[in-house]
Parts: C-alpha cells; sequence; structure tokens
C-alpha cells in the first residue's frame, strides 16, 4: 500500500488533479481468458524476417523501399538499451520524430517520460520503437498496408531484443501486434503473452493528451509494469 501511495503521488505531479476526480468506468476484462498470442497468424502480413542481430534488423528495414518512406525525412527506428528489460512499441513517428529520427521526442514523448518516471522508471532503461517506422503525412493513422508491410520486421525486433515486458502504447501497436480487433478498453488487465513476453496494452500518450479523462487508467497499467518488474527483479 505505501508503494502504491508513492507512485500515486509521483502520478499526481505528472498528471495533475484531475487524474484522480474522474470516475474509473466498469471493466469488462474480468471475464476474458487469457491471450497467449503465439498463433503464428498476424494476418495481412505473410513475409517474415530472418535478420541475425539488431543491427542487421536496422539495416534491413532503412532499405526498405516503400511510398511511405519516400515521403518522410528519416527513418525512426528505435531508442534505447536493446538489452533493456522494458520494450515500449508505439504507433509510428510524428512530426519531431521525423525531423529528429528518434521515437517519441514530441509532446508525446515527453508526456511517455513522466508517465516511466512516476512508477520509478527512467527512458534510459528502456527500448523504444514504433509498429511503423516513417511518419504518415499528416500525423494520419498508418493504413493497414504500411503497417503490413513493418510488421515482420516489428516481431523480430522482438524476438532479438528479447525484453521481460512489452508496453503496447495505442490501439494501432495493440492491433498488430497482439493480432486483434479487441480494443484496449477490453484487453487492459488482463494476463497475455507474445512469444513468450509478458504484454501489457495501454493507451498512447498522445490519446491520454486528448482524453484525460483516461489518465487513471494509464495510472493503473504502469503500476502493473512497476509491479511486473518488481517481481522479476526479486
Amino acid at each position: 500500500m505505501h508503494d502504491l501511495l508513492k507512485h500515486m503521488a509521483r502520478w499526481y505531479g505528472t498528471f495533475g488533479i484531475d487524474c484522480f476526480l474522474h470516475r474509473v468506468p466498469q471493466s469488462s476484462t474480468q471475464n476474458l481468458p487469457e491471450y497467449t498470442g503465439d498463433t503464428g497468424q498476424h494476418q495481412g502480413s505473410r513475409k517474415t524476417c530472418e535478420a541475425a542481430s539488431i543491427e542487421a534488423l536496422e539495416m534491413s528495414v532503412r532499405s526498405i523501399d516503400c511510398p511511405l518512406k519516400r515521403m518522410a525525412k528519416n527513418t525512426v527506428f528505435a531508442d534505447g538499451v536493446p538489452e533493456a528489460d522494458i520494450m515500449l512499441i508505439g504507433e509510428a513517428p510524428g512530426q519531431e520524430e521525423d525531423e529528429q529520427g528518434k521515437p517519441f521526442v514530441g509532446q508525446s514523448g515527453m508526456l511517455l517520460n513522466n508517465m516511466l518516471l512516476a512508477v520509478g522508471i527512467k527512458r534510459s532503461a528502456v527500448y523504444i520503437t514504433n509498429v511503423v517506422y516513417w511518419r504518415p503525412p499528416g500525423n494520419r493513422t498508418p493504413s493497414a498496408d504500411e503497417v503490413a508491410l513493418c510488421l515482420p520486421y516489428v516481431m523480430r525486433h522482438i524476438a532479438l531484443a528479447q525484453p521481460k515486458v512489452i508496453v503496447l502504447l495505442g490501439g494501432v501497436a495493440v492491433r498488430a501486434v497482439l493480432d486483434t480487433n479487441v480494443p484496449i478498453s477490453r484487453l487492459r488487465g488482463v494476463n497475455r503473452k507474445v512469444l513468450g513476453i509478458d504484454v501489457i496494452p495501454t493507451f498512447h500518450p498522445a490519446y491520454l493528451l486528448r482524453s484525460p479523462n483516461q489518465k487513471l487508467q494509464a495510472f493503473k497499467d504502469f503500476i502493473a509494469l512497476r509491479k511486473l518488474m518488481d517481481k522479476f527483479n526479486g
């Protein structure tokens, strides 16, 4: 209880009091079965990637030629330490990410950094990527074809990095990696794995900026992340 209150105090400092004034909606996740993920299906993504290392994987990604890449300034592959215990996977780069060539460096990135710090995790201790490596024009949602093109590389990225926990940020990442159309609101809070790795689906920071009433739910997800890491670290 003491640790929970401590994390709530940090979250309060990050998000402000509105984080605690909204009622928590009733969840329907209690009746959902455990999701193991390892179906090998990933409809719409028939290709595979066999890169032997993350360095080789990055070279493969940077060699892709596609319309979306030709419209972007940079290929945004990843940021952080590949050996990190936590891997965060978002949607696609925004304007600032495209400019700098790194994921989550804009406004959403600053919020993500604060979200991690609120539960005692530094950005330098995680590994961050996206399910699409180039900025869609106007920051639109990536198309199904764009996600399908990148997904084999994303799945290989996970297999090579072998984190202890994956945090999926937003609906695009959740649908792609978990191979599901079930909304985050129903997937949250249920044990699930992909490639044998624990997965926590949660809202994208950009969504939280637009929908502050969901901040408390995101807080619960990051508390779950903290608890998992405490369990792994004994």
